[in-house]
């Protein structure tokens, strides 16, 4: 039996694959709006195992695997052996032989590798402290539906070094934009993943430089989830890089700004840009559904 494919960075699907699921994503979230009838996937079972809590990630997956004509299972920490003594590779063979597809929101890389390595289904990574892709697909949508075409565009990351800059940095590989990181010494991407992709992303530590040109602003909370104990530190070092009005005045006059929420208002983005008449970041987070609508339709598919 052929290995499934698994979604669990953006270099696992081609930039070709990646454009196409784009388009399929519209598509599929004019069909929502229309009322048209997308259960395709009757019987199907959508393992979601949470080890991070969250709410985007749950009404996402779950409402989009119902709307696909599927059951969605949510699994929480206490609901599992994973991580309690079962090893994961254990847990893998198991779960996967009882649902059809998986979807992971957990701690560290290794273990979801780990976890798809042993699963005879795709595995979907949800969040991990090193990648958050789901994330990337709604945001790439959210541009193309409001922009076109990724390439060639320059893109500013304001912010902590994170789990979505460093999904970012695999973007601008696979979507061919320059990426402007901006952020405090101490606090950068993965060395690896910057000298990988020097040739489309450098570092630039004011973030008035960084944003002066872009076309599309991003930033993202100062402490994530498991670094709340940070905060206060964290704060004092990333008091110069908000997001606000001074500093989408230096990028181009249409240049958008996109946040993956939750949002700690007045702190790496204004209440100003988050209440504007004209921000598509509700739009952004809408698109996790269609976005990860089509990802599931596209492992299923390949899959079967």
């Amino acid at each position: 039996m052929a290995s499934p494919k698994h979604f669990l960075t953006l270099l696992d699907f081609s930039p070709a694959e990646l454009s196409a699921l784009l388009l399929r994503a519209i598509d599929m979230k004019r069909a929502h709006r229309a009322n048209e009838d997308q259960r395709a996937f009757g019987g199907k079972v959508l393992g979601m195992i949470f080890e991070k809590s969250s709410t985007r990630t749950r009404v996402s997956f779950e409402a989009g695997m119902v709307q696909l004509g599927g059951h969605a299972m949510f699994l929480s920490p206490n609901d599992t052996q994973l991580g309690r003594g079962e090893p994961v590779e254990d847990s893998a063979r198991v779960i996967s032989s009882m649902v059809d597809i998986v979807m992971i929101r957990t701690f560290g890389h290794d273990i979801i590798k780990r976890f798809a390595a042993n699963s005879s289904v795709p595995v979907i990574n949800a969040l991990t402290d090193d990648y958050h892709p789901c994330q990337l697909l709604a945001d790439m949508q959210t541009w193309l539906e409001q922009r076109g075409p990724m390439a060639g565009k320059r893109v500013a990351w304001i912010g902590d070094g994170n789990n979505m800059c460093h999904s970012y940095i695999n973007a601008a590989r696979q979507f061919d934009f320059q990426l402007v990181i901006s952020c405090p010494k101490g606090f950068e991407p993965k060395a690896e993943l910057l000298a990988e992709n020097r040739d489309r992303v450098h570092i630039e530590r004011d973030p008035m430089v960084a944003a002066a040109g872009t076309d599309l602003v991003v930033t993202d909370v100062w402490a994530s989830m498991g670094q709340e104990e940070e905060q206060r530190e964290r704060m004092q070092h990333f008091a110069n890089y908000q997001v606000n009005e001074a500093l989408m005045a230096r990028a181009n006059s249409d240049a958008l700004y996109m946040h993956c929420l939750p949002a700690h208002r007045g702190e790496e983005i204004s209440h100003e840009l988050m209440d504007a008449d004209d921000t598509v970041i509700w739009e952004e987070a809408e698109n996790r559904l269609h976005a990860q609508k089509a990802l599931i339709e596209a492992l299923l598919h390949a899959s079967s």
